[in-house]
């Protein structure tokens, strides 16, 4: 075969990747890529601020959540757990009383912390903490672990706040608050949804809008929503989606919120928009260009 034959494939795959796509908004398979499988690379069109200020971190509610447990942890040696695993009441309604990550259900009255269970974003942390590998459970107790005591110190924030945040995203299981059967929703992409946030994100936009925009990209994901008879697998994805990425993952870091959704108004036009705390810890490089609305 002649030789130039024999590098036309390698030639044409290195294009493809180098191509951007109306699929992907604009950005090539390539970055595609590293925004799904290294978002935290080098080569990621999507990069954390080298500066993270104090003021900055401490705009973070699931950052000062962790930081708390841990910091409880350690004043009490370790934290003895229900039969169930989970944090025993006295210590939820000292977590909750922070007010970093509340529950609309208990703010309203319609609900009352008793169980790990009534606070999803006080169940995150423990859980994502665990993961982090900063708490350890021994014989049904809580411990620090040495990267725990390593990582408590001031001068150590942001490093934790890389570990926590980095475990939310690709240990931590998005789903398991929720009834969906689509187990990798929102979760997949999670860097190509504030990728978008920081490029459309200067007006309010719609729910509906990012939806789209992450169906087109993931269109494989609508197989895991079979549809009912009163929902379409996308009407199903868009509720997946807003529920976890926006009401979960958004609200809990503080880089976005979503309108709350009331009777009477589609939940599709429920109007999406970040916060500034996005832009102070996340940046798009220079070359990413993102197609236009």
């Amino acid at each position: 075969m002649n030789p130039d034959q024999s590098a036309q494939p390698a030639v044409h795959f290195r294009r493809y990747n180098d191509t951007p796509l109306t699929a992907f908004g604009g950005l090539t398979p390539s970055q595609m890529h590293q925004l799904l499988y290294d978002p935290w690379g080098p080569e990621s069109p999507l990069r954390l601020r080298p500066e993270m200020p104090t003021d900055v971190l401490d705009q973070i509610p699931f950052l000062r959540l962790t930081e708390e447990l841990l910091r409880i942890v350690n004043r009490d040696v370790s934290i003895k757990l229900t039969a169930l695993g989970a944090l025993p009441g006295k210590y939820l309604h000292e977590l909750y009383g922070f007010g970093f990550i509340t529950e609309s259900s208990i703010e309203a009255g319609h609900t009352k912390l008793h169980r790990e269970i009534d606070a999803p974003g006080l169940s995150t942390v423990h859980h994502n903490a665990v993961l982090a590998g900063l708490l350890r459970k021994v014989h049904g107790k809580l411990m620090l672990t040495k990267n725990g005591e390593r990582l408590r110190p001031p001068a150590r924030r942001t490093e934790l706040m890389q570990r926590v945040f980095a475990t939310f995203g690709e240990k931590f299981n998005w789903a398991y608050h929720d009834g969906y059967d689509a187990p990798t929703v929102g979760q997949t992409g999670w860097a190509y949804t504030l990728l978008l946030l920081l490029k459309f994100g200067a007006e309010a936009r719609p729910l509906q809008f990012y939806a789209d925009k992450y169906q087109q990209a993931f269109p494989f994901l609508l197989a895991d929503l079979p549809g009912t008879a009163w929902h379409t697998p996308a009407e199903q994805l868009l509720s997946c989606y807003g529920l976890r990425v926006f009401e979960h993952f958004g609200l809990w870091f503080g880089l976005a919120v979503i309108e709350k959704y009331r009777f009477g108004r589609e939940q599709a036009d429920c109007l999406v928009l970040p916060t500034p705390l996005l832009g102070q810890l996340f940046e798009l490089v220079e070359s990413v260009e993102v197609g236009k609305v």
